[in-house]
């Protein structure tokens, strides 16, 4: 969090502060744009050729197992089913 706080050219302080007015912390800011990501790139046609685990290890998961159940948690479907879905739908 300090990288990111310098790069703004922000506290630390003033980060969670931003992030407490929401009521969020800055794990959970950070798992939430790591499963967008790998959310995006699962439903884009782009990176079929990716696997999920590829997939998990670009947007900053080092653990599949983890990666697996946030995202289902998030998102109510494995990177699998909604995978699948997309292909269904090309079909």
């Amino acid at each position: 969090m300090t990288q990111v706080a310098l790069r703004q050219g922000v506290t630390l302080r003033y980060i969670h502060k931003m992030l407490e007015a929401e009521g969020r912390t800055f794990s959970e800011l950070v798992l939430g744009a790591r499963l967008a990501r790998a959310h995006r790139m699962l439903t884009d046609s782009r990176f079929a050729s990716l696997s999920i685990t590829e997939i998990a290890f670009a947007s900053g998961f080092g653990d599949l197992s983890h990666f697996d159940h946030a995202f289902r948690r998030r998102f109510g479907a494995t990177p699998s089913e909604v995978r699948h879905k997309l292909r269904d739908q090309d079909e």
